[in-house]
């Protein structure tokens, strides 16, 4: 039986940092979607957290919300400073609260 691959913690952080830097402002991605696009399908939970430890201001992670469309934390000011960043960058308002991603 072959061995399972070795999860290394700081090349996911540091895989899922990557692709939030690429979320352009007005648009967000789920956390799911985020675990997707870094190979790891069943981790958004673990995306979540390396959001929660995230401090770099290159990394915009309030770009990243629940799949259900619900904001989720923000590290920086909680949810009503999440929803006045997307607002500010052109996410609609209408779209907050429910999630309809443009990226794919």
């Amino acid at each position: 039986m072959a061995t399972p691959p070795v999860f290394d913690p700081a090349t996911f952080a540091d895989s899922v940092r990557a692709v939030v830097r690429r979320i352009p402002a007005g648009q967000v991605m789920s956390y799911s979607e985020v675990a997707r696009a870094v190979g790891a399908p069943r981790h958004a939970r673990a995306v979540a957290r390396v959001m929660a430890s995230n401090y770099l201001p290159d990394v915009p992670c309030h770009r990243v919300i629940r799949s259900n469309g619900s904001l989720g934390g923000y590290n920086r000011g909680g949810e009503v400073k999440k929803r006045a960043l997307l607002r500010s960058e052109g996410y609609p308002s209408e779209r907050l609260g429910r999630f309809d991603s443009v990226i794919h």
